[in-house]
């Protein structure tokens, strides 16, 4: 192993995936490590640009040979050229239902860096959960200000898991969401994101700060190709992913106006009839025009027997839940005492 191996040795991160009985998605990244100091109340600013640098600093290892284990049943796979590992692995036992199951990843032993591997995890949702819902993250769940350049750098640059915000209500709701009904399995959450792979660990930080239901994480990686490319193509293959891994359930799609959610989740409801409850918009762009747009794709949504809501607060998408029987109105009361908030 030479020099600069020592000083920032690989190491392979698992992120959050999920599974079917007999199919589980491998998701990772082979990177440097670059000394993130982990969070203290003492931390200022200083500490949350140097940790930010640091992540974005992250050099990968491309075409790294990886060993993924689930269940006993062990796996050769190879990293692409960006270092990430996406892939689905077939399985030789069926994995128990509504659980989350563990997804062991590390490097292979002939390569030249081998670390400690890394534990991740991949839900397995029962198949009599009355729906799934797949939400954005930025400007749906976590203020990010992203339609405002300086705003939103300064917030990822400056801030950290426990000094970002979520929208006053999101956390009680996605509760809501996800326990359903009384005497129901859980209902799975998938989040599907255009934040950097870099932040996961400040994203998942953050969920379990603010104890919003854990969920897959599905980012995206930040280069120019991706950012001239835009950010349609990339959420809509991630969500047609997961519905084609669980044709048998029905969906809610959450998002925000301040970019192509409404676009992107209309498009899928015409290519997924009858699979699509509900889209949630979360009114961030306050334009009369972007209104307008949003208001005749409601139409087509309607067309297609689904619904499109556009709604400035949690509250208002919260009671249209409730009122179709998909939580329980009793939480009513405790989401909007976190509005108030």
């Amino acid at each position: 192993m030479n020099a600069s191996a020592d000083r920032d040795p690989h190491r392979v991160l698992g992120y959050r995936g999920y599974a079917t009985r007999w199919r589980a998605l491998a998701l990772g990244r082979v990177l440097e490590t670059h000394g993130v100091v982990p969070w203290e109340p003492t931390h200022g600013r200083w500490h949350n640009l140097l940790n930010t640098v640091r992540r974005l600093a992250s050099n990968p290892m491309p075409r790294a040979r990886v060993v993924a284990t689930i269940a006993e049943s062990r796996h050769e796979l190879c990293a692409d050229d960006e270092g990430f590992v996406h892939e689905w692995l077939k399985l030789p036992e069926p994995l128990v239902e509504d659980r989350w199951h563990s997804l062991d990843l590390a490097l292979d032993l002939s390569a030249s860096c081998a670390v400690p591997s890394s534990v991740s995890q991949v839900f397995v949702p029962s198949p009599h959960a009355a729906f799934g819902v797949i939400s954005d993250l930025d400007d749906t769940v976590l203020q990010s200000e992203v339609t405002t350049f300086v705003r939103a750098a300064r917030l990822v640059l400056l801030e950290n898991a426990h000094t970002r915000l979520p929208f006053p209500g999101v956390a009680a709701f996605y509760r809501a969401l996800h326990q359903g009904v009384p005497g129901a399995p859980a209902n799975p959450i998938f989040y599907v994101s255009s934040s950097p792979w870099n932040l996961y660990d400040v994203i998942v930080e953050f969920l379990d700060a603010r104890e919003i239901p854990a969920g897959p994480m599905l980012l995206r990686d930040w280069d120019l190709t991706s950012a001239l490319a835009g950010n349609v193509g990339h959420k809509s293959l991630l969500i047609r992913e997961i519905l084609d891994a669980y044709p048998w359930m029905k969906f809610i799609l959450v998002g925000d106006s301040g970019q192509e959610d409404p676009e992107i989740y209309a498009k899928i409801v015409a290519e997924y009839p009858g699979r699509i409850l509900a889209i949630y918009i979360r009114d961030v762009s306050r334009s009369v025009g972007r209104s307008e747009s949003i208001a005749l794709l409601a139409e087509q949504v309607a067309v297609a027997k689904s619904t499109l809501i556009l709604a400035p607060d949690t509250l208002t998408v919260a009671r249209h839940a409730a009122a179709q029987g998909w939580i329980d109105a009793s939480r009513l009361d405790e989401i909007a005492a976190s509005v108030r908030e």
